[in-house]
């Protein structure tokens, strides 16, 4: 007989952990009384599987700055969804090396068609500007390019006439979450893609199905 778990609603998945015997691994969000929590989720019977869901329940704590309750049940401080960014923040855990240490990712990366590095800092509230490490005129495109990517991974809000800056509604910082998707953000499209793509392949497999 199958076992059935309200686990609430499956909103990322991963069909093939490469790190750990290619068990499906998904995360599901349900609705807290202070707002929306996250649970990630495997059916595999695999000796070790609850090893692997709590290293991602740290890798998530410590690259998102997300806290967790009973359960192991994940949360931002301010108790926002922000479903989209914490969908790659999933996806970019269940990449990780568990034999190398978590660290949250540095709030700046070399960005190749800029050639300089790209600088992000906070500005509080929950607000974010985008600079580079020169000034000339292909730097301050990429500025706009890799600011909008950004928003577009967070979910955040740009005011009109400001290239530079993104923020996010709840107007709480969310530093290692934005220097998580900074990585990102200079091809926006191929991170979309990428998370099309795995929501596309499988499903969760039963029980039965991971021994």
């Amino acid at each position: 007989m199958g076992l059935t778990i309200d686990l609430g609603r499956r909103i990322e998945l991963v069909p093939m952990d490469s790190h750990f015997h290619d068990i499906s691994v998904a995360l599901y969000s349900q609705a807290h009384d202070q707002g929306p929590a996250y649970k990630i989720h495997t059916y595999s019977s695999i000796d070790g599987a609850d090893g692997r869901i709590g290293f991602l329940v740290e890798a998530m704590k410590t690259l998102g700055s997300m806290e967790s309750i009973a359960d192991d049940l994940l949360h931002f401080s301010c108790w926002s969804a922000h479903e989209f960014a914490v969908k790659r923040l999933f996806l970019e855990a269940c990449k990780l090396d568990p034999n190398q240490q978590i660290q949250a990712k540095p709030q700046q990366i070399f960005d190749k068609k800029a050639e300089c590095d790209m600088l992000v800092t906070s500005l509080g509230q929950g607000q974010y500007q985008i600079s580079a490490a020169v000034t000339d005129k292909k730097a301050e495109s990429r500025i706009s390019v890799i600011t909008r990517g950004l928003a577009k991974l967070g979910e955040m809000d740009m005011e009109e006439g400001i290239e530079n800056r993104a923020g996010f509604a709840c107007g709480t910082p969310h530093d290692p979450l934005v220097s998580l998707l900074l990585v990102r953000a200079p091809n926006v499209r191929a991170a979309i893609r990428e998370a099309e793509a795995a929501a596309a392949r499988g499903v969760l497999a039963a029980p039965s199905s991971q021994e």
